[in-house]
């Protein structure tokens, strides 16, 4: 009899991968959590010549190549108006190996992890990975977190909570006075504040705060990747900033684990970071055009839908059978309780893709619409 651990049971294959690898070679793909574009020249040229110079021939530092991580530092200097010395990131696989070594560092068995419900696919099931228990937290109507519904679920036994502005898969932005309740929350209750800011230039209405500009402890983690603000989803480099004591601590599971981010994709990193940002404005100006089609669609089928205040996601209200009737149609969406529980009855719409397969998209799902009714 073959044995497994059993942490493997509790998780299972994401609901958005079995959409998306169910896709049909002439589906028109909503399900698709990345931007359409290419990665901007500049940055391409840049693995290029790292490849060239022999740069990828060896390891890098397990904590990344210093460039970037100066790269890294200035960034949020820059945007965030924070001082992250190079020696407080570790350059790693994606935002998902971020993720991973963050609450696998901080979380032993038993310890539970607040989570947003909805929220992103891993942090349920990385917190499960770690032995550890999500509590998922109900967002508001206008599908963000509200830091008093953190407060209220911490007991003795709570080490963390996560947060995502803007958030995957609702679109929602927090504001500046919630990022400043997430610490306060955080260094009160001295418990784990990971904000996963992965999103954090596609910002339509509001803007982007980070919750570690308002800390006065070092109870706050970033977790922040290259792959939607430069298109470089497939270029899996991504990185966790925090404390040194913390990031000491994580870098102790990333050298086993992982080693090194590839080197090729550092150095294509550092480029991004330090390059030029115009190909992130277009992006964001593209995507706002987009959401605004598809919103008002929606709306106009009769569907609830909160207007997304970033990200590149809508996810409304649907009908019973509605989201089977449109993948049957070729349209890829995912189930909302992909999510979680409290995403049963909604639909994530990511729009991804170009104005005329989103109107086809939006044609489609208004027929499945009107014959539901």
């Amino acid at each position: 009899m073959t044995n497994f651990a059993t942490r493997v049971d509790s998780i299972s294959i994401s609901g958005i991968r079995k959409v998306f690898d169910s896709a049909g070679p002439n589906a028109i793909n909503l399900g698709l959590g990345q931007p359409d574009f290419p990665t901007p020249s500049h940055i391409r040229d840049a693995a290029i010549r790292s490849i060239n110079n022999g740069d990828s021939d060896s390891y890098t530092p397990n904590n990344g190549i210093l460039e970037l991580r100066r790269a890294i530092s200035h960034k949020h200097s820059r945007d965030n108006s924070l001082n992250i010395p190079p020696e407080n990131i570790i350059a790693t696989a994606g935002g998902s190996e971020a993720l991973h070594i963050a609450i696998e560092a901080h979380v032993n068995p038993g310890d539970k992890v607040l989570i947003p419900d909805p929220g992103f696919v891993s942090y349920r099931a990385l917190t499960h990975i770690s032995g550890g228990i999500p509590v998922p937290i109900s967002l508001r109507e206008d599908l963000t977190m509200d830091p008093s519904s953190i407060e209220n679920a911490i007991t003795e036994d709570v080490v963390a909570f996560i947060i995502n502005s803007p958030g995957n898969p609702t679109g929602g932005v927090q504001s500046k006075s919630d990022m400043k309740e997430f610490a306060r929350i955080a260094d009160d209750y001295d418990i784990l504040c990971i904000s996963d800011e992965v999103y954090e230039h596609f910002v339509f209405e509001g803007e982007h705060r980070s919750p570690m500009e308002f800390s006065k402890s070092d109870n706050v983690l970033i977790v922040n990747t290259c792959s939607k603000s430069y298109s470089m989803t497939g270029w899996r480099l991504g990185w966790v900033a925090g404390s040194k004591e913390r990031i000491d601590k994580m870098l102790r599971i990333h050298q086993y684990a992982q080693a090194c981010a590839s080197a090729v994709s550092q150095h294509a990193a550092e480029a991004a970071l330090s390059g030029p940002q115009d190909s992130i404005l277009e992006m964001v100006n593209a995507f706002k055009q987009r959401r605004d089609i598809l919103v008002d669609g929606l709306l106009d089928m009769g569907l609830d839908v909160p207007v997304p205040k970033g990200a590149f996601y809508a996810f409304p209200t649907v009908p019973s059978g509605w989201i089977d009737d449109v993948l049957s149609h070729d349209v890829i969406v995912v189930p909302g309780n992909a999510f979680g529980t409290l995403g049963n009855g909604s639909a994530r719409i990511a729009y991804t893709v170009d104005i005329d397969q989103l109107e086809k998209a939006i044609d489609i799902m208004r027929q499945v619409t009107r014959s539901l009714n």
